[in-house]
Formats: C-alpha cells, structure tokens, sequence
C-alpha cells in the first residue's frame, strides 16, 4: 500500500525510525486502512513495543518476523520444522510481554482447581507461566536437534572415513541451487520460484568424471542479506554441510538485478561460518535470462566461473569439469603396488580416487593414481616411490 524510507545516523534507541516519523507512518497506515507495518530491519523488542503504542490498531513486525514466517510455510522435513519452531520461539519468548499485556495480572482463580494445578504456582503471571513453557520448550527442541545433529555428523564422518569427496551448493536464495542439483543428479528435490524453497539439506551423489568416481554434492538453505543470527544457529546443523565440504559452489543468479549486491551477501554468511577460506567456484545460473553481451562481460570479469542454465541443462558439463579439476588440484600422484590378498584397496581406490593407470602382475596390482591429500597416509605401506602433488 506504500512504502517510506528514512536515512538516519543512528538508530532511535525507543522506536527505531524517531516518535515523529513514527506518527507519520501511523498517519500513512491509519490513510490506506492498512493492518500491518513490516520493518526491513531487526527491532528490539521495547522498540517494537514502543511502535506499537504509537502506530495504533496495526501490527509490527520485522525483518527476522519476515523470514520466520516464510521459513514455516516451507518448512516439510522433520528436522527443519523443528528448526523452525526454535528460531521461532528464540524470536518471541523476549516480546511476549507485548503480546500478553492483557494477562499481565496474578491468576485470581477462575475455572476449576483440577485445570489450575500444575500450570501455574501461587501468584504466577499469565507472561510467567508462557515464557516458563516455552523455555521448556526450547530445551527439548535443542536436544533433538542436537540428536540429528550428531546423526549427521556419524553420516559425514563414515563419508570422509571413506574418502567420499564432497561438494555444498551454496549462493543467495532463489538463485537455483536446488534446480542445479536435479539437473546435476537426476535427484527430484522440491523446486519453487519462492524465497526459501529449500530449507533442508538434501545430498545426493554424482558422478564428475568418464571413470564414473562419485563424489557427494549437497543443497543448503539459501543464504540472503543481514541473515538473522538466530536461524544460522538454528539451521547449524544444516549449515555444517558447509563448513564441511571440500568444495563449494557459489550458485548467482545471472539474471538477478542486484546480483553483485547478492554475491557480497553470501561471502558474509560464508565468513560468519568461517568457510571464507574454502576452495569455491563460482556458478553463474540462468543465463539463458540475459544477453550474450552480458555473459561475455560475467567471462571478463570473472573469468573462473562456470555459465549454466540448470533449468535448460546448459553448461553441465562443463560445471562437471570444473569440479574434477578442483578434485585433481586436492589431490596427490601416488604410485602403488597393491597385492591381490587386499582387494578392498583395489575397491576403495576406484570408488573415490582418479585411475591413472593400472597394471596387473603375478603378485598384485601396480597402479598409479590420484587420491585426497588427507588419505595419503592410509596408503603408505603400498607406495612404490614418493608421493607427488597432483597440480605440480
């Protein structure tokens, strides 16, 4: 219905945006009938108090407010409603005094005694007795998700023990993670034009390479600009899937109008998580959206990127290419004799490792291949000559 926009040095430290522009956005709702004022940005909960009072009859709701609700439309999985539901009451357990003012008083009475016992002690408060529930309620929501969390931990720990490369989309929401992994994968992940489609990760496996070598690529939770603190605690144990891969690939949206705007986000999130640091290439998405002057400008100025449409199947292979590369830059030459007793090495190797050559003899294997630098060791007692770095 209308939209203001104030510049401000600092903050109000009452209501935010000042009482005198305040009373103009109260003047503007109570003009266009309107029944909610959203803020993009975070309010405190005395600020959002403090608004309310002064923008009367309309309700006040931020910037994590937003997201929140988007974040429960979407959420389907188990893990991620749970997710949800702690962010959520992490969100409204400080601003529930605003919202219970008409309980503000000691229960009196009132009902039967059986209804009352249990619920609330002498003298109690309608306030006390919810945020009493729902801390509650968050010490069971953590503990469960603190059970999934370790789940998935023994899930990555049994893919590194079996030196199972892996690969997290990462990049803005909407920008198409999710299409390029069903394109990539053949995998049938839900995908909208919404914001947060996705809010689980989902991992799938792919192959990158003519040998067949799988490695493991992961969607995550589409990232966005200022992200609510709470919901990278809450989403920590999808997150991890970051923290943890040997690749990421920072999926753009090529069509997206802030797009330099978008990529800046996401290498704030990434840093929050402290994976700045970790190998990334980066994917600009639907380019069949924009003009071949533009993509010619994207190869010019970022001349390691991949160009893809995932909706049109436009550029996998060379996205493929670009992940074995990365895979071959991680990896180190080793020349192997592998007798025919072992034969779960034999197996090992082809499942998670570059065959460079291989050589059958009378008492084993001679083989030459590319493995992860950190599984060098396992192999020490097989080695033929010294290991070399594959890149050099």
């Amino acid at each position: 219905m209308a939209r203001e926009m104030q510049h401000r040095d600092r903050p109000h430290v009452r209501t935010y945006i000042g009482p005198g522009k305040a009373e103009e956005i109260n003047q503007l709702a109570l003009a266009h009938n309107a029944q909610l004022v959203v803020f993009d940005n975070d309010l405190s909960p005395s600020q959002q108090r403090n608004l309310e009072d002064i923008i009367s009859k309309v309700k006040i709701i931020d910037r994590t407010g937003i997201i929140l609700d988007i974040f429960a439309l979407h959420a389907h999985s188990a893990e991620g409603k749970l997710q949800v539901e702690l962010a959520q009451l992490n969100y409204l357990l400080p601003r529930l005094r605003g919202m219970w003012q008409h309980l503000e008083r000691e229960s009196q009475g009132g009902g039967r005694m059986s209804d009352r016992i249990g619920t609330r002690g002498p003298g109690e408060t309608q306030l006390e007795t919810d945020k009493r529930i729902m801390r509650r309620r968050i010490q069971r929501l953590t503990a469960e998700l603190g059970t999934l969390r370790n789940n998935r931990s023994t899930q990555r720990k049994r893919r590194q023990r079996n030196s199972v490369y892996s690969v997290a989309l990462v990049g803005y929401t909407n920008a198409g993670k999710s299409t390029l992994l069903n394109a990539l994968t053949g995998a049938d992940v839900l995908v909208e034009d919404k914001l947060f489609a996705t809010l689980d990760s989902t991992t799938r496996k792919l192959n990158v390479d003519h040998q067949k070598r799988e490695i493991v690529i992961s969607d995550t939770v589409g990232f966005i600009k200022k992200l609510p603190h709470q919901l990278v605690a809450a989403f920590r144990s999808t997150l991890d899937e970051v923290q943890l891969a040997d690749l990421l690939l920072h999926v753009v949206d090529a069509s997206a109008e802030q797009m330099d705007e978008q990529i800046v986000a996401v290498e704030d999130v990434l840093k929050e998580l402290g994976a700045e640091d970790k190998r990334q290439v980066l994917v600009f998405n639907k380019i069949d959206l924009i003009s071949e002057s533009e993509q010619l400008r994207l190869r010019k100025v970022y001349p390691e990127s991949i160009l893809v449409s995932a909706a049109n199947c436009i550029g996998l292979d060379g996205l493929r290419e670009a992940i074995a590369e990365q895979i071959r830059k991680s990896s180190v030459r080793l020349h192997l004799k592998v007798p025919y007793s072992r034969g779960e090495v034999l197996q090992r190797l082809h499942s998670v490792s570059l065959i460079v050559s291989e050589e059958h003899t009378e008492d084993g294997t001679n083989i030459v291949v590319d493995v992860p630098q950190a599984d060098v060791d396992d192999y020490a007692s097989f080695m033929v000559d010294a290991s070399t770095p594959v890149d050099s």
